[in-house]
Parts: C-alpha cells; structure tokens; sequence
C-alpha cells in the first residue's frame, strides 16, 4: 500500500468509530476484508486510527472539519505534512480536498481549551481539579503513544537476563530505573508475543507503573492473597512473583476475563487458585486487592476510544459499583490484615472521595496511606491507598 492509501483506509475506520462502532471491531474487519494488505501496512493504519483517537478533537480543530477527513488532514498537519500531496484521488488515495475544506484548513480557527487538550467538555473541569496544575501534563502525555513495558518474573530469571534474551529475538529493551521488575521495549514491540522469552514465562506484558502499584504492596509475611477484580491476571502474577510461599487467589465478577491467567501462571510457574464464584463470607485474608473497574483515564493513552466514549453517567455508575465492593470486601480482610483499592484513574471521584466516603462510613477502618502515579514517565496513571482497621 502507498503512504496515501493507508490513509484512505484509515479514513474509513475512523468514519466507522464517529458513527459509534469500536475502533478495533472496524480494524478488525478491514484487516480480514484486505488480505493484500501486508503486516506493516496493517500496522500503519493501526498507527493513524490510533493516533487520530488520541488527538480527535485537535486534529480536526487543526484541519478545520470533521470526520474521517478532517482527522487524517489533521494528521497530517500534525506531522508537517502536505495533506493536498495525499488527498490525490489517484489510485487508492483518498479524493482531492474540496474547496469547503481547503478554506477550512486556511482559516486556522482557535481551538477551545478542551479541544487544545483533546478532552470532553465535560471532562476538563475534573481533570482540573483532580490534578490542578499538573493537569496539561496529564492530558499532554494522553496526546503521545503509550510505551511498550515488561515485567521481567524474578522467579525465574533476572533483568539482565531477560534483557539479553529478547535481545537474540532483535527485541531492544532499557530499564525503567524506578521500578525494578520493568523493561522498556524500544525496538520491535510487535515481536515480543512470540519471543522465547515471553513464551518460557521469563517476561509478561505490564505498564511499569503497574508494576510499581504492585511492589508498593504490603507483601511482606503474608499468607494468603485475594485478588478480587483479578481481570486477566496481570497484578495477580505480579504479586505472585514478589511472594512466592503465599497463596494467591484470584477471582472477577466476569469468568471470561479470568479464563486466560490459567494459561498464563502456567507459563510464569506461578500457584494461583482461580475463584469462579464470590469467595465465602468465612474466608478471611492477609490482603485482599481491589483494583476495581473504573474510567480508564489513567490508561486513555492506550484504549483513547475510552476517553471518547465516557459519560457523566458512566462516572456516577462507577462510583456505585466502587463503593459497593469496597463495602463487600472489608469483611473478607484477616485481622492486621489490609485492604488495598486502586485505580487506573486520575479522577477525584473514583480516587480519594471513594476512600473518604468509606472511611466516613466504616469508622473502624482508616487510611494507612496512599499514593498517586501520575501519567509520565513511569507509566499510566493509577490510585493506591491502603486500608486497615484501628
């Protein structure tokens, strides 16, 4: 495919995420309906799709119109880019720029704040005063691609190691200095599903910030572990490896979404007990980990069609179903036991209100201590607060 008709593709898909299908579905679907299109031309549509949802309101404000068009002429804009040397209609190349859009581009018109910053009008007011002055960094960093980590299983190898051993596979990695399990991949990122070092169950895919949640954990001396929104698994195998003689328990309100960390402890030589039903109100534990659902904001970089889709009522809806297992859970902690909630979100609501409101609520419980990661360097953007009772 030439430059001009990865774009034209990307056009199509985006048409298809702004009248409301998921953007992956829609890359899905083109990918099997152009088989001729190789894997780095799949990958380079994937790119501008992804890029465009990161950046969707700026990148139109840039071009001047909307839709698919205006995104991919944003795009380009973006990149220093002539739009007029794609938009050729020759071949598989998008059609030329009308005149409507040509004027468009000219006129150059001022982006509001929440455009400039490519949030929801609705969001920029939370944002802000979740993070204050931190929060154009927050939303700047949303802007870029997120980075490719590792969480390298010290049960089994080293960092060296494993950096060695990815290495062979043409995988170019760094360590992420603050986080001591973390390797950053820089080179062939795409290659890492199939490396023998994955496949042996020496590195797992996991934001380094992540990783720096799970080693913040009190995991020192515990017994048993329940990892009640265990999703795939990720925190799960990650506190595995940091505490090897414990017993680790995982369980999610969806089976689906456990089934793989079977597989996966497998791979890691990790125990993990898979819990399918909620645990008894009799079981007790040294440590039980919420990582409950939530907006995602500190992760939009990554999934940016989130940021797109999220209502006002979606908050409402997740502060509820936040609150209610924090409440179900608080009986299944051991005495000196600790319940620890975390987010991937940079919001307010879902963070300290949450934990303020419980503690109001449970004054038997009180906050031993907390921690924001914000989206940067580390990694994307998490709460951590630790609970335990007086």
């Amino acid at each position: 495919m030439t430059p001009a008709a990865r774009y034209a593709a990307a056009i199509g898909v985006l048409d298809g995420f702004l009248a409301g299908a998921p953007a992956e579905k829609l890359l899905s679907n083109w990918a099997r309906g152009n088989r001729y299109a190789g894997s780095k031309d799949r990958a380079a549509v994937r790119d501008i799709v992804f890029d465009c949802l990161r950046c969707l309101r700026s990148y139109q404000g840039r071009a001047g119109f909307t839709g698919g068009r205006g995104l991919a002429v944003g795009h380009l804009l973006a990149h220093d880019l002539d739009p007029a040397q794609f938009f050729t209609g020759e071949g598989y190349a998008p059609p030329v720029l009308d005149v409507a859009e040509i004027d468009a581009i000219a006129q150059n018109a001022p982006l509001s704040d929440a455009a400039l910053l490519d949030l929801p009008d609705w969001l920029l007011a939370p944002v802000q005063s979740a993070l204050g002055e931190e929060a154009t960094a927050y939303c700047r960093a949303l802007q870029a691609r997120a980075p490719v980590d590792l969480r390298v299983n010290l049960t089994k190898t080293t960092r060296q190691s494993a950096q060695a051993a990815l290495a062979k596979d043409g995988i170019v990695t760094a360590p992420v200095e603050s986080v001591a399990t973390a390797l950053r991949v820089s080179e062939n990122p795409r290659r890492v599903a199939q490396s023998a070092a994955y496949l042996a169950g020496a590195v797992e895919l996991q934001d380094a910030a992540s990783q720096a949640v799970v080693a913040a954990l009190p995991l020192q001396n515990v017994k048993r572990v329940l990892d009640y929104c265990a999703g795939g698994g990720g925190k799960t195998l990650a506190m595995a490896a940091l505490a090897p003689k414990a017993t680790l328990v995982a369980h999610d309100a969806s089976p689906a979404r456990l089934a793989p960390l079977a597989d996966r402890a497998k791979r890691a030589g990790a125990r993990v007990q898979l819990l399918k039903k909620s645990p008894k109100d009799t079981d007790r534990f040294d440590l039980v980990l919420l990582d409950v659902p939530c907006s995602g904001s500190g992760s939009w970089r990554r999934n940016p069609e989130g940021k797109w889709r999220f209502e006002p009522h979606d908050l409402a809806e997740l502060q509820h179903v936040q609150a209610g297992i924090l409440q179900k859970t608080a009986g299944l902690v051991a005495e000196n036991g600790v319940l620890a909630y975390v987010t991937c979100s940079v919001l307010r609501a879902e963070n300290q209100d949450q934990i303020d409101h419980f503690c109001a609520e449970n004054p038997d419980w009180r906050l031993k201590s907390h921690r924001n990661f914000a989206v940067g360097n580390i990694g994307d953007g998490f709460f951590l607060a630790i609970l335990e009772r007086y």
